[in-house]
């Protein structure tokens, strides 16, 4: 279904995902396309990006505390050295999503990471280099036209792959490149879609 932008009660144009759910705006307002240049939070989002797969992206959202908490605020040093007893434990924890191919592909991608960051450096530049270095600035104006994938998420989906890390087709590659900022797809209306490249990470999101 196409869809634009819609004019907000606030008087701003938001792209339409949102909808009027307040937690879900302050994502969109504050974090969603907003350039991340940080090697753990690139990681984070990757793996949270994966479970996110067969559910909606609020559902993750509301849930990334309680994430947050069972993986150690995804520190991968510390994800890397999961072992079964670990696994089970988190099978267990109402509070993410229990899918143990997700929580064993958290693992593998942690290990994966660590090769990369032990390489030079860093995640952040392996993906960013991708794109040159800087947000690729897409001029949508309504959400039919906005790719599942691209011939970059293609890429860097097959070299994730190689190199190890779980979960990381196209399509939840994109959906991190939109996220991360490496693309900006907010719509052209949507007053995001200007301020996107110049704005500052913010002090994390929590669930109400």
């Amino acid at each position: 279904m196409s869809r634009s932008a819609r004019l907000h009660p606030d008087g701003k144009t938001r792209c339409p995902w949102p909808g009027e759910d307040p937690f879900y705006m302050a994502y969109h307002d504050s974090e969603w396309g907003v350039p991340e240049y940080d090697d753990r939070a690139l990681y984070e989002k990757l793996i949270l990006d994966g479970f996110q797969a067969g559910l909606s992206w609020i559902t993750i959202l509301r849930k990334r505390e309680n994430f947050r908490k069972a993986f150690d605020d995804f520190q991968p040093e510390k994800i890397a050295r999961y072992g079964d007893k670990k696994v089970h434990a988190l099978m267990n924890d109402a509070g993410i999503v229990r899918n143990r191919a997700k929580i064993e592909g958290t693992v593998a991608s942690a290990k994966a990471y660590l090769e990369i960051m032990e390489e030079g450096p860093g995640f952040s530049k392996f993906l960013w280099d991708f794109v040159d270095g800087k947000p690729k600035v897409n001029q949508f104006k309504t959400t039919a036209s906005v790719p599942a994938s691209t011939p970059v998420s293609i890429k860097i989906s097959k070299e994730l792959g190689a190199r190890g890390f779980k979960f990381v087709g196209p399509t939840i590659v994109y959906a991190f490149m939109q996220a991360t900022g490496m693309v900006n797809d907010h719509l052209v209306t949507c007053f995001c879609h200007e301020a996107c490249s110049g704005k500052v990470r913010t002090p994390r999101l929590k669930a109400k």
